[in-house]
């Protein structure tokens, strides 16, 4: 049934009338099938709405495709709108592990966010599993805390290379004023000084600013060969936009965040050559990448992008799990802290002591208005 405020569904199909429903009648479900819900926070509406509709639709599929083999335990899904707001993450954590039915949850999409949640479902011993918080503390509230998504210490550091073997030497820098946007503006300009570069601003905003000139006329200034982007598509594309019109030159470098269609969309030729990291790739030739990208697109009309891959991933741990008969919260954090190797889309998974993971990272650029895989020239 619906339950907290949250919409459940069982795969693709919404509930109505406050009774859950799935594909087939009540009265043609096996009595042997035992029934538990999958927990969703993320940002379905609002600035971040794109990264949470990845979210959503990668965990649809999961949950569609587990279902669809008709094994002992039916899993349905209550999704529930964080509007990337910490104040409404907080809010959900307290709805969900209430929820009885609820064995794990996924999310929050930003660091920020799903910190402000951790403490409850640690409390609570519920787990949650980001596919994308990358701040340093995320995981140390405890030990039902995971992620599925490296530290920006590695990720910060991954992108200062790339600017370096790009030649860049003089960089400013962007970040947002949150958890996540410190993490990554430190651990970036840490790497970058450490091979050489320098740093020449470091400049922060207010969540939801749209107006940077400030910030960029103290760049321009400054003279730097390229910009980081510690911040999402929206401003980062903002930014772009921005800067060009203050005639400033530098080239554009970023983390996976700035992974979104809506990077492209919203900046047009302002993004072009904007470099950045991800840890997926659509035209990745493996053929697991490839079912899932075919899949993807037959539902949603479109390719998956990083956040939907980290996603399905994620969803598919738990699920794995949960076939294997388990579906207590505690059972279910024992089994994920244990994993080894779990073969997802976005590579072998295991969980470290303190339930981070190690992934390869691939280098992007932006081409013709397109995500495209950095060649070196």
């Amino acid at each position: 049934m619906t339950a907290c405020g949250g919409k459940e569904t069982s795969g693709a199909q919404e509930t109505s009338g406050g009774k859950e429903t799935s594909g087939s009648s009540a009265a043609a479900e096996s009595k042997e099938t035992k029934e538990v819900s999958l927990g969703l926070s993320a940002p379905l509406t609002g600035n971040s709405a794109q990264y949470g509709e990845s979210f959503r639709n990668a965990m649809k599929m999961a949950i569609d495709e587990f279902n669809a083999k008709g094994g002992a335990v039916k899993v349905n899904l209550v999704e529930m709108d964080s509007k990337n707001d910490p104040k409404e993450s907080a809010n959900i954590a307290q709805k969900l592990v209430d929820n009885d039915n609820i064995v794990a949850v996924v999310g929050d999409f930003s660091s920020t966010t799903s910190m402000a949640a951790s403490p409850i479902y640690q409390r609570s011993g519920l787990v949650q599993l980001s596919p994308t918080s990358s701040h340093p503390d995320f995981t140390s509230t405890g030990d039902y805390i995971f992620r599925n998504v490296p530290t920006q210490k590695i990720e910060g550091a991954f992108v200062a290379d790339y600017a370096k073997e790009l030649g860049y030497k003089k960089s400013a820098v962007i970040y947002i004023q949150n958890d996540w946007g410190i993490a990554a503006k430190e651990n970036f300009e840490a790497k970058f000084k450490e091979a050489g570069g320098e740093v020449s601003n470091s400049l922060n905003f207010n969540p939801d600013t749209k107006d940077f000139n400030n910030i960029l006329i103290k760049i321009r200034e400054s003279g730097p060969d390229v910009i980081y982007l510690g911040a999402p598509y929206t401003e980062s594309a903002l930014i772009a936009q921005q800067s060009k019109k203050l005639g400033i030159k530098a080239g554009f470098i970023g983390t996976s965040i700035l992974y979104s269609d809506q990077y492209i969309q919203l900046g047009g030729k302002d993004v072009e050559g904007t470099h950045l990291s991800s840890y997926f790739f659509p035209a990745d030739p493996r053929p697991e990448v490839q079912k899932f990208v075919e899949a993807y697109k037959k539902t949603y009309s479109k390719d998956p992008d990083m956040f939907a891959a980290l996603t399905y991933d994620s969803a598919n741990m738990l699920l794995s799990i949960i076939e294997k008969g388990e579906t207590s919260r505690k059972g279910i954090r024992d089994a994920l802290a244990a994993m080894k190797d779990f073969p997802g889309i976005t590579g072998k998974t295991s969980f470290n002591d303190i339930r981070n993971v190690e992934k390869d990272l691939a280098k992007l650029d932006v081409k013709d208005g397109q995500f495209t895989l950095y060649k070196k020239e």
